[in-house]
């Protein structure tokens, strides 16, 4: 996968998934007759997670735009991330949109499955946030960190790996990992500033605050504990190894041959298109990434 040059101009916004809004009711039906009498209406299942107010809308829209195309979408939500790509290849539902490509040739290899990438949807950066005493935060940039500094990342591998990557591309530490695998501290070959890294619950990480220097914080944790996300002092970058967060659209194996085909292809374009872009923007104000420009397909 390669990205395109103009990437690079994108401002920065696991996880973890996209929850979605129901549009429609549950129908079993591959096919129903549209209004007109004449043309089919082709129903697309979609596997989604826990609803939130950016989804709605997301899915509102994706829903009125596929529509006039003779697609009917379907939302089935889910209510833990084990759900979805069960339910896919299980062929319950068409396709699923909740989950980045880690997530995908995890679960594909763990379940000895072959889900497949039929669209992008967005990225959402994790960030490095400073500590503070009371409400006030004690450093504005990622220089001021001090020799010593204490700096908490999350304690599970896959995002302890992120946060240390990040610290990378902040220029706090460096890394040996072969093949960009997942890091751990014991990947660390230089850490001048001797901080102190010390892995932390990743929901726990905003309440450690005060207790920490500077702390890595997944975007929706971030949110969850009520940080505006403009204040980070370092947002991780889009390189090689942060393609495997990118969010996307998968469906099984051998679908561009499936009679819903057509269908997921309309459901793509109407994703990717500037009304979803806008909607991602007005309502996550950058936290939040669509992805589908700035990947070769």
């Amino acid at each position: 996968m390669k990205l395109k040059k103009v990437f690079g101009a994108l401002a920065l916004a696991t996880t973890a998934g996209i929850a979605l809004a129901a549009c429609a009711p549950s129908s079993s039906s591959s096919n129903a007759t549209s209004g007109s009498g004449s043309s089919k209406e082709t129903t697309l299942r979609v596997g989604v997670m826990t609803l939130n107010d950016t989804s709605k809308d997301v899915w509102t829209k994706v829903a009125e735009k596929v529509k006039s195309e003779g697609v009917k979408i379907e939302l089935k939500e889910y209510t833990d991330y084990t759900q979805p790509n069960k339910a896919l290849n299980q062929d319950e539902v068409d396709v699923n949109a909740f989950q980045h490509i880690y997530f995908l040739n995890n679960w594909n290899k763990e379940n000895k499955a072959d889900l497949q990438i039929a669209g992008y949807t967005i990225y959402t950066p994790i960030r490095l946030y400073s500590g503070v005493d009371g409400d006030k935060e004690r450093y504005s940039k990622v220089e001021d960190i001090p020799n010593g500094a204490k700096v908490g990342i999350p304690n599970d591998a896959t995002n302890e790996s992120r946060a240390l990557y990040l610290l990378e591309q902040a220029g706090l530490i460096k890394l040996k990992v072969e093949n960009n695998g997942l890091a751990t501290k014991a990947n660390i070959t230089e850490n001048s500033k001797n901080l102190d890294i010390q892995e932390v619950s990743a929901e726990q990480l905003v309440r450690a605050r005060g207790s920490l220097d500077a702390a890595v914080i997944n975007t929706n944790y971030a949110q969850q504990g009520g940080i505006d996300v403009s204040t980070a002092i370092f947002v991780e970058k889009p390189s090689d190894i942060t393609e495997q967060w990118y969010n996307i659209i998968a469906a099984k194996k051998g679908w561009e041959s499936s009679d819903k085909a057509d269908a997921i292809k309309k459901l793509v374009a109407a994703y990717n298109s500037e009304d979803i872009a806008k909607i991602y923007e007005e309502k996550t104000k950058g936290a939040e990434i669509p992805i589908w420009d700035s990947v070769k397909k």
